[in-house]
């Protein structure tokens, strides 16, 4: 190994700390995790038995629907799976064709139709992180044999990036310069909302999770006071100066002049932001939703921006989703909206790959699968 493998191995293992979560009901891997993985063995399940013998595993074949693969994503999985057989399907219809045979599938390919006829599915992957529409498919909760993964930990530095990069064009008042820009206009004079600085103020993560930790650990970086919630006792990262229960957010919001909600759609976080919610909002605060839109009551949040509750709003989901033309949201002053991009990137392309190859070897091996979902959770 010469010095320059050696050294992004040092970092590739650096990253793999940081965002692997160790799991007491877990098999060990029988080869080593991916350097870049960004997947938790939390709650990991074995999605498939497979003979107990080694030739006879060997010789099993299972059959896994995936997406618009290249055919060297494809030749990789023939190597780290040799018994895994990957059948690429170009949308919903072309998938049911093979609904009979899956073993495994791509989540997008999950209708109630497909599962009706898929009796031997025993895998399904979500390629996102938020499996509200996969757990909302009747009677998906209802079969135990089932094994839901999704992509937790896979976009959080990307949508963090987004998440800071949207508040900083707020806090900056960069809108207002850009407008100046445009008309090639030299201009000094303040924009009806002046600047502030970050460094000081404090930031509410909503769900320190993956991609709450990212953002959290951006806001420190900024000199900001970070504090969170979270729903479990796992502890705070030491860039986060507190963490509350859910049931403390009312009483937490009034110390916040960001905050960031992380969360994913539950029934218990639908409208989680709605009116009275925000009504505990410290004047002047600046909301982030990288989550699902309809966390946040978006009547009440347009009221909250239009009184001053809400000096800003920085938005990657709204709902409705898509926003359509004419809708209010887009009138609203002091708001930016992008359509739900904020995972894009090489880096999330690159995390994805790792750990969708990286379940199909364990599938393929018959271990415990990554980022296994608690389907009564919803997360």
């Amino acid at each position: 190994m010469n010095l320059h493998h050696r050294v992004l191995a040092g970092v590739c293992a650096a990253v793999l700390s940081l965002v692997l979560v160790p799991c007491l009901h877990a098999q060990p891997a029988a080869e080593p995790l991916h350097p870049e993985l960004p997947g938790s063995l939390r709650g990991a399940r074995i999605a498939r038995v497979l003979p107990a013998d080694p030739a006879e595993r060997a010789k099993a074949t299972l059959t896994m629907l995936t997406g618009n693969l290249s055919d060297e994503q494809v030749a990789e999985l023939a190597v780290v799976a040799p018994n895994v057989r990957v059948i690429r399907a170009a949308d919903r219809n072309a998938a049911m064709e093979h609904a009979a045979t899956a073993d495994a599938i791509d989540g997008r390919f999950a209708t109630a139709e497909f599962l009706a006829k898929a009796t031997k599915l025993s895998w399904v992957h979500s390629p996102s992180a938020g499996v509200d529409r996969l757990l909302a498919i009747p009677g998906i909760g209802d079969r135990k044999e089932l094994v839901i993964t999704n992509a937790r930990g896979v976009h959080g530095p990307a949508i963090a990036d987004h998440a800071m990069g949207m508040l900083l064009s707020l806090t900056r008042q960069l809108p207002y310069y850009s407008t100046l820009q445009s008309k090639g206009e030299w201009s000094r004079e303040d924009p009806a909302q002046r600047p502030i600085a970050l460094a000081g103020k404090t930031m509410l993560v909503v769900g320190i999770g993956g991609i709450g930790t990212e953002i959290a650990r951006r806001a420190h970086g900024f000199g900001m006071k970070v504090i969170a919630t979270r729903r479990s006792d796992t502890p705070a990262p030491d860039f986060v100066d507190r963490v509350g229960k859910p049931a403390e957010l009312a009483a937490m919001l009034p110390e916040a002049d960001v905050i960031a909600i992380c969360v994913p759609l539950t029934p218990e976080t639908e409208k989680l932001f709605d009116d009275i919610m925000l009504r505990n909002v410290k004047r002047g605060a600046y909301l982030i939703n990288i989550a699902r839109g309809s966390i946040v009551d978006t009547d009440a949040m347009i009221a909250a921006l239009k009184d001053g509750r809400l000096a800003g709003a920085a938005l990657d989901v709204t709902d409705p989703e898509p926003l359509p033309k004419g809708h209010a949201l887009w009138k609203v002053p002091n708001i930016l909206i992008t359509p739900h991009v904020a995972s894009a990137g090489e880096l999330t392309d690159e995390r994805r790959w790792a750990l969708y190859k990286e379940n199909i070897r364990r599938f393929g091996a018959g271990e415990p699968l990554l980022n296994c979902v608690d389907v009564k959770a919803g997360y």
